[in-house]
């Protein structure tokens, strides 16, 4: 356990950083801005194409992956919304709740993470992963938002919009081209290699960073504004969703996958169920100020997750090592 919290204690040190640094004033809240876009457009794109390219396309294409991770998506989004729908959490914050139930912090956090611990070939799970949580769990949870009458035009259009800033989102598409690099056995020359090796190993330590200062940002401006105080029973269980119903339920899953004869090895499955363990992604706070959803509660439960996921995320290391 201690050789597991020395693997993750830099990684939720930096996250830490980043908060501290707004919190305190070091760096100007219009600061996240500009490490937001270095990370969005420019290093994690690069990092996540060269473990793309690194990766064996089985592991990229693998649909008995793709299908149980996305069937675990749609139950927590499911669930969450069923549990949190009430006279004050109507479809729109309920929606994005449910997205941060089911959405892992994969790209920011996770990958670099999980090779850290696993080595380069937990990347090809994860970015499996990845697809579904932007693609088609981000898609269907600004669906829903949209049913309790919030935007004139109804769920349609929001999907639409939300299948717009999918496309011009640039992970997928670094994914892509990975996929394709690896299928053909394709290397980058030289130069081009080292400048995509350089922007990718700033990915995660400037990523992490960014984690902190957005929670510590979207804490502020929640103080800052007339919102009523958010009550414990409002995000708290939503946390707990994530930390503890999410990998338990992709456990079962796969491993029923496995039981049914699905070709699936316990490498795949065990580090699937660590992309659940993830504190939920930060990039839903961003989402919620776009579509008029209660940001203070969806930052408070990425707040919970992110701290709290040092010791939930480190204890279900250890426990699926053991």
């Amino acid at each position: 356990m201690l050789n597991i919290l020395f693997v993750t204690f830099p990684f939720f040190a930096l996250v830490l950083a980043g908060f501290v640094a707004i919190q305190r004033g070091l760096l100007p809240r219009d600061a996240i801005g500009g490490l937001n876009g270095f990370v969005l457009y420019f290093a994690l794109p690069c990092m996540l194409y060269r473990f793309g390219a690194g990766s064996p396309i089985s592991q990229l294409l693998d649909p008995t992956l793709f299908l149980a991770y996305l069937l675990c998506a749609l139950l927590m989004v499911g669930f969450s919304v069923a549990m949190s729908l009430n006279a004050r959490i109507r479809w729109n914050d309920a929606a994005f709740g449910a997205l941060v139930a089911a959405f892992p912090n994969t790209g920011f956090m996770g990958v670099p993470l999980l090779v850290a611990l696993l080595g380069e070939g937990a990347a090809g799970p994860a970015i499996v992963t990845i697809v579904v949580d932007l693609v088609i769990t981000t898609s269907l949870c600004v669906a829903l938002s949209r049913l309790d009458g919030a935007d004139e035009h109804g769920a349609a259009r929001a999907a639409k919009n939300a299948l717009k800033a999918v496309l011009a989102n640039p992970m997928p598409w670094a994914i892509i081209l990975g996929v394709l690099s690896s299928a053909m056995s394709y290397e980058l020359v030289g130069p081009l290699a080292k400048t995509v090796g350089l922007l990718a190993d700033s990915a995660s330590p400037v990523a992490l960073f960014t984690i902190g200062a957005v929670l510590a940002r979207s804490q502020q401006l929640t103080r800052e504004s007339d919102h009523a105080p958010i009550m414990l029973r409002d995000y708290l269980p939503i946390a707990c969703f994530k930390l503890f119903l999410h990998p338990v339920l992709v456990l079962l899953v796969l491993s029923t996958v496995i039981q049914m004869g699905f070709a699936m090895d316990r490498f795949t499955m065990v580090v699937v169920v660590l992309v659940a363990a993830l504190p939920s992604a930060s990039n839903v706070a961003l989402l919620t100020e776009r579509f008029d959803a209660d940001t203070g509660r969806v930052a408070r439960i990425i707040l919970v997750t992110t701290a709290a996921a040092f010791f939930t995320f480190s204890g279900a290391v250890a426990l699926l090592h053991a």
